[in-house]
């Protein structure tokens, strides 16, 4: 491995390599522990340059890149970025839709003696072949974009990516990259222990984008709300993201939108590939005013001017809505976030939160693996057993979360001889704890809608970010006749804590639901992030100076 690079050589490397003048907050810190060999979690917001974070450090490491990428569409973006740069290093991609001769033009890169960025889909991972190729080549860092899908407790959990850490222990553990725009503290921890991070290096910055107002409206009536929504989209001053709950309203809001004459268009994650890369085109080209979408739009997605992005629905957290609303005034402009809802639209949510692996399914997929005399896949199962792959891949990654089985290159194997009893039983009891986690994560999305503080507040500190009373660009700012206060210099780990001593990220333990990690602050409660319990709102009257105790739930 090279020498650990300076905060000079990076920035060198930045102009003469990418072209690039200078280097944004936190890119050096974090391309300097990279290169030194540290594992680190980079959480910027979108258009913060996170990806030069990997561009430069594997530039200075040299040999093989590997950069995990959940989206096609993102991939093609990245590869192409770095294909502008001349003298970067070669980029290749492997997945589904790479053909034979590009594939073998990667595959001669990688195992060649130049550095090379080599892109995978998460999946790539499970095919033995691609794993025991890049296990001979000269791995010297992996890149997990959009880490937060890793986290079972993040709001874009996907199972493909809870076998990386098992890949990285198999390739050796070169220095591990993570990657995400948004992770509350749970979040971040839950990364690093399923990707096996060791002592990493955390480099959080750029949460608030202050130049980004925030609303609420509440309406009583499904109509009323429609037409508020609408009005909205028509009244915006440039690029509009409209975010909806459903592939049907996508549909609805698109069609009614174009009879007003906007140039709108849907996307969901159900339409053709063809069609989804057309809406992508045509919205970086600056060809259509709104897109009218499902949370299936955002990741890759590249567009500085985006003015406004309303929400016709709640999401399902916090975290969600964060980036979502993230992807608006990239160039540092004014622009307009907006979330319309309903009381009960936080019920539908907390409904379609639910959802448990059969009983049937999980003893048949154990007694499977624990037959078997070769580690299995999903689809090798389903074949067998006449089941789902999607089920039988959610029993796969819930036996794996717990301990029961392991992953590797070729599948899942049997890590125990536990009974198909003890195992439905690990499963549900998992099960049951991932739903209060969800159902506490929609809780907390009712929080921010419902506040009656600042609501720039109610989401960062929701993020470990510790604010001012009030940031003047909200709506709740806005109708308070007090000015701002003064933004604080000092940094978290700085800033002084409460009388009591509890802050953002203290930890405190609560007799009930145990150790917990404190998310929000006020004046008679706090708001808390248990791992079992998920996130609670407890008072804060028992609560003793030097000592883990709270009241009860309030």
């Amino acid at each position: 491995m090279n020498a650990p690079a300076t905060l000079e050589q990076s920035a060198r490397t930045a102009r003469e390599v990418f072209g690039w003048d200078e280097l944004l907050p936190g890119q050096a810190e974090a391309i300097d522990a990279v290169v030194g060999g540290r594992d680190t979690l980079v959480v910027f917001p979108t258009g913060a340059g996170k990806s030069a974070v990997y561009q430069i450090a594997g530039c200075e490491l040299g040999g093989v890149t590997v950069v995990i990428s959940p989206l096609l569409a993102l991939q093609r973006d990245q590869i192409d970025s770095i294909d502008r740069a001349p003298d970067a290093p070669a980029a290749v991609a492997l997945n589904s839709r790479t053909s034979a001769r590009a594939k073998r033009a990667a595959w001669t890169a990688i195992e060649g003696d130049d550095a090379v960025y080599a892109f995978l889909a998460p999946e790539q991972l499970a095919n033995s072949e691609v794993f025991d190729r890049l296990a001979k080549a000269d791995v010297r860092l992996v890149v997990i974009d959009e880490a937060h899908c890793v986290s079972a407790w993040g709001h874009d959990f996907r199972p493909d990516y809870a076998r990386i850490g098992d890949a990285i222990e198999a390739l050796g553990h070169p220095p591990v990259l993570a990657l995400t725009a948004t992770a509350s503290a749970p979040v971040r921890d839950d990364i690093v222990s399923s990707l096996g991070m060791r002592d990493p290096h955390l480099e959080v910055r750029g949460m608030d984008r202050p130049e980004i107002h925030m609303a609420v409206r509440r309406h009583e009536h499904d109509d009323d709300k429609r037409r508020a929504v609408i009005s909205d989209v028509q009244d915006a001053d440039g690029p509009t993201l409209l975010y909806v709950a459903t592939r049907k309203e996508t549909d609805a809001y698109a069609d009614e939108l174009a009879e007003l004459g906007l140039r709108a268009a849907p996307y969901h994650g159900a339409m053709a590939q063809k069609r989804r890369d057309e809406v992508h085109a045509a919205w970086s080209a600056g060809d259509l005013d709104v897109v009218v979408a499902t949370s299936a739009f955002g990741m890759g997605v590249d567009k500085s001017d985006v003015r406004l992005v309303v929400h016709a629905d709640v999401t399902e957290s916090l975290d969600s809505y964060a980036q979502e609303i993230g992807r608006a005034a990239r160039d540092g402009r004014p622009a307009r976030a907006i979330l319309h809802y309903r009381a009960e639209d936080f019920s539908l949510r907390s409904f379609f939160a639910g959802g448990h692996s059969k009983r049937a399914d999980v003893a048949g997929v154990w007694d499977e693996l624990r037959r078997s005399k070769k580690p299995l896949r999903a689809k090798d199962i389903a074949e067998s057993s006449g089941r789902s792959t999607r089920a039988i891949g959610r029993v796969l990654n819930q036996l794996v979360a717990c301990e029961l089985a392991e992953s590797g290159p070729d599948g899942v194997s049997a890590r125990t001889k536990a009974s198909a009893g003890d195992a439905v039983k690990a499963v549900r009891d998992r099960d049951e704890a991932e739903e209060r986690i969800r159902a506490s994560r929609i809780e907390i999305m009712r929080g921010y809608a419902e506040t009656s503080h600042c609501r720039r507040r109610a989401l960062l500190e929701y993020f470990g970010v510790e604010t001012p009373a009030q940031c003047g660009s909200c709506d709740r700012c806005d109708a308070s006749a007090t000015a701002p206060a003064p933004v604080e210099t000092e940094t978290p780990d700085a800033a002084a804590a409460d009388a009591d001593g509890i802050r953002i990220d203290s930890a405190v333990h609560h007799g009930e639901f145990g150790t917990g990690t404190v998310m929000g602050v006020e004046e008679d409660r706090l708001t808390v992030f248990f791992p079992e319990h998920g996130y609670k709102v407890l008072a804060r009257a028992a609560f003793e100076t030097g000592v883990l105790g709270l009241g009860e739930a309030a």
